[in-house]
């Protein structure tokens, strides 16, 4: 029996050719090749001249009244034109470098053209002869994205050959019934044919508003389910001295916050449960997520297993060492660091402890996911900058572990809209409260010709014992853009600021040592300015720079500049952000308004993904937001939010997946929970 779970190879012209092409774009089977929907429409109706609008890509249908006439230029450019009669008016139509046309174009011959009409010269601009368009079409063409090896027209073709045979499959659901009724959804057929072969704008949309939903709706039904399946993964209750813990607390050199308290509780909570934890911690810069896990560690030790922290470079791995060091008494908790740099001999010697049981917490980078390494009875994970690692890399933490609780860290504020996209399968806690006694950074807005003015202030930080970041867009100059340069300011400054003070270069295309050597330079106060790229986004913590200066501050997200921001402010004296630009559109002056009127990084991320999307915020390979076919989750976020809160309210009954009437859905899932264990 014919199923929509039917390889895409069934259909009539796919080969192991053309069946490699169809994967390479995500399209395995029939139900793939069918929810591959078009991402526009061009509008087929036939009008006359008087209907179009300058600029209007319409279809003209006429009489060809003079022969085609084909000019070259140079070796591959052309241009063929022709005459078309239309309703007593004459226009010229155009088809650029097409001249094989002109051999199926006769004077004397009806003819529907496909073009952009330029009304002020009387021509059509032609993209596609249309062999058959009646006067009263009223359909609207498809056009699919596609890579080099398919055509826009076997796209069709195929879709075409797949309504046909498979169409009794489609009229079984994928969205249960009492959903569809709720949200006025249409049934699944009229979708599909709705979407390749609408016959309006309007039947187009109706058919898009539903697509979304099952789009979104199947999706975190993958994401509950694989959220089930970790929990259902062998966790090991890790039952803390909550007496020791609280005496821990109370020797801390300051108050937690709600906010740190709040999210301390949702961790402890989860640790208890037999059930393997999955959370993501979330806090902007500064909000205090480190004594955060370094509660949770401990809460581990005090349960008698073991802690590790894994972050994503050695200076803040060793960063990290120190400051959670700094909490506890090495006479109880030993802190060992572990990076590529540890000396063989040292490194002998920690592994053999750590097997041991006689190290509690391991801080270091990718060098604790190294074979060799293993632990005696690892309780906690926890991954800091999380989304620098991949699926691979926390998976093998994992194993090496024997399966432990995993708290993942970032400091980049992620929407709620992101948040149930690209960790939809993990628990988030976030922090949104900075702790008391927090001076906020104050942030300028600069033009370029306050720049002087603004040195000379920098000067007078540095003469009161303070140091300076200036961020700069390029490594070197470009031909193409007007923007600062990280080698021509490093330059300018060291004569600007020299010889009374000493000015270092950081850049990215630095070796990972040589970038670590220098932000270990700076922190020690070696270099008093230190001019980098956007390395620094994320990095260390030297509580004596005070000054954040932003080059071409307009060539940088929300995101970004939030981050850059959060690299001073983390002492005690007042610090200071300026943002040097000239913006040349209404975006770039919204932007750096955005960031002169709030230090609030959830709000500035909100306004990063409206103006810029998910990918761009936190990088399009490491974001694990995926490509959305028809849906957009940053537009239709309360959508997305309806579809996560039905999908678990499914998956909440008991046995779901012997419901008959989401037989389609359960074998949908079967076959894609297969094939795609992980989003990121």
């Amino acid at each position: 029996m014919a199923t929509l779970l039917d390889s895409v190879g069934t259909l009539t012209g796919v080969g192991p050719k053309r069946e490699k092409a169809l994967n390479d774009l995500d399209i395995f089977t029939i139900a793939d090749l069918l929810a591959y929907y078009p991402h526009r429409y061009q509008d087929l109706a036939v009008k006359g001249p008087s209907e179009a609008v300058n600029g209007e890509k319409v279809t003209f249908k006429g009489l060809v009244t003079s022969d085609p006439v084909v000019t070259h230029f140079g070796r591959k450019k052309s241009r063929l034109r022709f005459r078309m009669t239309i309703d007593q008016a004459t226009i010229m139509v155009s088809f650029f470098n097409q001249p094989w046309l002109g051999k199926q174009i006769t004077m004397g011959q009806e003819l529907a053209v496909y073009g952009s009409y330029d009304q002020p010269r009387q021509t059509l601009n032609g993209m596609k002869v249309i062999a058959k368009a009646a006067d009263d079409e009223t359909g609207m063409a498809a056009i699919y994205p596609t890579n080099k090896a398919i055509k826009q027209k076997t796209i069709k073709e195929l879709v075409d050959q797949a309504l046909q045979r498979y169409d009794q499959a489609l009229h079984q659901e994928v969205i249960p019934q009492a959903i569809r009724r709720r949200y006025r959804l249409l049934p699944h057929y009229e979708v599909v044919y709705g979407m390749h072969q609408p016959i309006n704008a309007e039947q187009a949309q109706a058919a898009r508003r539903t697509a979304s939903f099952e789009e979104f709706f199947i999706f975190q039904m993958r994401l509950q389910l694989i959220k089930q399946m970790d929990a259902r993964q062998q966790g090991r209750p890790v039952l803390f001295n909550n007496d020791q813990l609280k005496a821990l607390i109370s020797t801390l050199p300051y108050e937690l916050t709600s906010a740190q308290k709040r999210v301390v509780n949702e961790i402890l909570r989860d640790m208890r449960r037999p059930l393997h934890m999955n959370r993501l911690l979330q806090g902007d810069v500064g909000s205090g997520k480190t004594v955060v896990a370094a509660l949770a560690m401990y809460a581990a030790i005090t349960a008698g297993k073991q802690a590790a922290l894994m972050a994503p470079t050695e200076i803040l791995a060793q960063q990290h060492a120190k400051t959670i060091g700094s909490f506890f008494d090495p006479k109880q908790v030993r802190v060992e660091l572990l990076t590529s740099s540890t000396r063989a001999s040292e490194r002998r010697q920690i592994l053999a402890d750590l097997l041991a049981g006689e190290i509690d917490i391991l801080v270091g980078t990718h060098a604790l996911i190294q074979p060799d390494l293993a632990f005696h009875n690892l309780g906690l994970a926890v991954i800091d900058e999380q989304h620098r690692f991949g699926v691979k890399q926390r998976s093998t933490l994992r194993e090496i572990g024997m399966n432990p609780d995993i708290l993942a860290m970032t400091a980049t504020p992620i929407p709620r809209t992101l948040a149930i996209t690209a960790y939809g399968e993990m628990d988030v806690s976030v922090i949104d409260q900075l702790p008391a006694g927090r001076k906020p950074v104050q942030t300028k807005w600069l033009r370029k010709s306050e720049l002087d003015e603004q040195l000379t202030f920098i000067k007078d930080q540095l003469a009161a014992g303070a140091q300076a970041y200036v961020v700069t867009p390029l490594i070197e100059e470009s031909e193409t853009l007007d923007v600062q340069n990280a080698q021509a300011v490093y330059q300018d400054l060291a004569q600007t600021f020299g010889p009374e003070y000493k000015v270092g270069l950081l850049h990215g295309r630095m070796t990972n040592p040589d970038k670590e050597a220098v932000m270990a330079a700076f922190k020690a106060n070696q270099f008093q300015v230190l001019v980098a790229t956007t390395v620094v986004e994320v990095g260390v913590d030297v509580p004596n720079a005070t000054v954040m200066l932003i080059l071409d501050a307009d060539r940088f997200g929300l995101s970004q500049l939030h981050q850059l921001r959060g690299r001073v402010g983390r002492g005690q004296r007042q610090s200071y952000a300026f943002l040097v630009s000239n913006p040349k559109t209404q975006y770039g002056v919204d932007r750096m308004q955005a960031m002169v009127k709030t230090n609030d990084g959830f709000v500035l991320a909100q306004k990063d993904l409206e103006l810029r999307g998910a990918g761009d915020i936190l990088g399009k390979r490491q974001s694990g937001v995926p490509e959305f076919k028809v849906g957009d989750p940053v537009a239709d976020m309360q959508m997305m939010t309806i579809a996560q809160e039905e999908a678990m309210q499914v998956l909440d009954q008991p046995d779901w997946d012997q419901d008959p009437e989401i037989k389609a859905l359960v074998e949908l899932l079967d076959e894609t929970m297969a094939r795609y264990r992980h989003f990121d």
